[in-house]
């Protein structure tokens, strides 16, 4: 009887014992329930509409300091890009200058034709693809940057930014400084803008795309060149496209930078030239009235 009155002694002990530590009032004895939801881990990500006073062809987050866009600035992030499918599958992301990139400076050429309002390789502009560092891409990224810059008239090489103030949104849908146009030669084989009334020697005419080669490829056969550049100007200037094109019109052009050819760009800038006399006027429709056998 002992014994079962001693177990029987300490079972009041214990529920009592539990009894005296109820939940504090206001409380419902759940630890967990109460506590806020973890926030989901979210990667660093640049945004269109940023700019940035470096030309950097990787985006690091360890230098992202965008800055107002009327501030000066190098760079103009237009777009942001995304890789998909076996690109975006890859351990590490695409090289600068690889031809994985060439997806993305194609995306990023069309976002820049809409952005500026025209193709912008007819103005002092260029673009170039930023995608996300090492360090980004393994941490889940898989954005690239289209970036734009403006370029210094006094560079030929088409790869030498100046820093401006103000966006390039909309900046050839009109007459601009930026335009190439009519020009005559500089100091050092420059061309230097000028009104088309002023008296000048060369007109730029448009774009020739050249097909995907190597760079010296592309660029060993300059009379391949300046026979594509005629027939832009003939469209230009509304001549026909025949074996007298040669005695109408002179040409030069101004190939892409080896590293703007890197990027993707296959666009060769071409130009007017009279070897003869100087004009006042712009070669634009103007027929064989403008250009005449000579």
């Amino acid at each position: 009887m002992r014994r079962v009155l001693g177990v029987t002694a300490s079972a009041v002990l214990v529920a009592t014992a539990l009894s005296g530590c109820g939940n504090p009032p206001g409380t419902d004895g759940d630890l967990t329930d109460d506590w806020r939801p973890v926030a989901e881990a979210r990667q660093f990500a640049p945004r269109a509409g940023e700019c940035h006073v470096n030309a950097e062809p990787t985006a690091y987050l360890t230098s992202h300091q965008p800055v107002d866009c009327a501030k000066a600035h190098l760079v103009e992030t237009f777009h942001i890009g995304t890789f998909t499918g076996d690109l975006a599958a890859r351990p590490i992301p695409p090289r600068v200058g690889s031809a994985a990139m060439r997806s993305a400076f194609t995306e990023c050429d069309v976002k820049a034709k809409e952005f500026v309002g025209g193709d912008w390789r007819d103005g002092r502009l260029t673009v170039q693809v930023a995608p996300t560092s090492p360090a980004g891409w393994a941490g889940g990224s898989r954005w690239y940057r289209c970036d734009l810059f403006e370029l210094n008239p006094l560079d030929d090489t088409g790869d030498a930014a100046v820093n401006r103030a103000g966006s390039l949104r909309g900046a050839l849908r009109a007459s601009t400084p930026l335009r190439h146009g009519c020009a005559e030669a500089g100091e050092w084989g420059h061309l230097l803008t000028v009104p088309c009334t002023k008296v000048h020697r060369y007109e730029y005419v448009g774009v020739w795309m050249a097909p995907n080669a190597s760079y010296e490829d592309a660029t060993k056969d300059e009379g391949a060149v300046h026979t594509k550049c005629r027939s832009v100007i003939a469209r230009y200037a509304k001549v026909p496209v025949d074996r007298m094109l040669r005695y109408r019109t002179g040409s030069t052009y101004r190939f892409p930078s080896e590293e703007a050819w890197a990027r993707g760009d296959r666009g060769v800038r071409c130009w007017y030239w009279s070897s003869g006399k100087k004009l006042t006027r712009s070669i634009a429709g103007g027929g064989t009235k403008a250009l005449p056998v000579n």
